[in-house]
């Protein structure tokens, strides 16, 4: 697939490839990997990459007629060449007679990744381009590597509601104040902070957002973990997926309105 590849002067490096404006790796200056990427991820046409960041847009999950979490992440995406430099790139994706068959709208799609010495920003607009209103939902589906699920800890989610997926979607109240992993965990936090931070052991990265109201927390667990075909057996322990989200309450355009969306991702230790 073809693959952009980005360099900051302090030495951090970003990849994404075209298929799915899907970045898929992303190192900070110290030269570590701060993304978890499957050793089964699947490489090709019309296959979500498990790992990095997939785009999910216009659909999260199964909420909705479309294919689980929408077609973004399956598309390949545009990359704009004027707007784009050493550490900042830039794509755009347009409705195809495939998406308006299933999605009968049409829209424009940016996405900007900027590399600094120890960030990553991602931002998403979405603009209305149809003569009718239209609503989506939408994630930036980040898989953290982790030295092991066990020693990791989300902390700023206190007081939030969640809906709990992988407990039939019944609805809580996060009392702990930290969220921590011994079984599978998929939870849709809505009204979230703007900054949630990621510890694994001395590891700190924060997660800051605009324009995404909800935060998904999911790690699979063991069970889950096998029953990926994409997914190593024991892929749950080295990963954790910290998603900048607008889920609860869907993002309504009209004709010629646009949304944007940012998520930061930056490393404190």
């Amino acid at each position: 697939m073809d693959i952009v590849n980005l360099r900051h002067a302090s030495g951090a490096t970003a990849q994404i490839h075209l298929h799915g404006a899907h970045v898929s790796s992303w190192r900070v200056a110290d030269g570590t990997e701060r993304l978890f990427l499957s050793d089964r991820a699947e490489f090709k046409p019309g296959a979500a990459i498990r790992g990095g960041v997939p785009i999910i847009f216009p659909q999260f999950a199964s909420l909705g007629s479309l294919p689980k979490h929408g077609f973004a992440r399956t598309m390949t995406w545009q990359f704009d060449t004027a707007s784009s430099s050493s550490d900042t790139a830039v794509f755009s994706l347009s409705p195809t007679p495939e998406t308006i068959s299933i999605w009968p709208y049409r829209f424009s799609a940016r996405y900007r990744v900027v590399l600094s010495s120890n960030q990553l920003n991602l931002e998403l607009t979405v603009k209305n381009d149809d003569d009718k209103e239209f609503s989506f939902t939408s994630a930036l589906h980040t898989y953290l590597r982790v030295s092991d699920i066990a020693d990791v800890s989300i902390h700023g989610l206190q007081g939030c509601r969640y809906r709990d997926s992988a407990n039939g979607n019944v609805e809580g109240f996060e009392i702990a104040d930290e969220v921590r992993f011994s079984g599978e965990v998929d939870r849709v936090y809505m009204s979230t902070p703007a900054s949630v931070v990621i510890r694994n052991g001395l590891q700190v990265i924060e997660c800051a957002s605009q324009g995404f109201a909800d935060t998904v927390v999911w790690n699979p667990g063991s069970v889950l973990s096998i029953k990926l075909a994409d997914m190593d057996d024991d892929g749950y322990q080295h990963m954790v997926c910290v998603e900048a989200a607008a889920i609860a309450t869907p993002v309504k355009l009209f004709p010629n309105e646009q949304w944007q969306g940012s998520q930061r991702l930056a490393v404190k230790k």
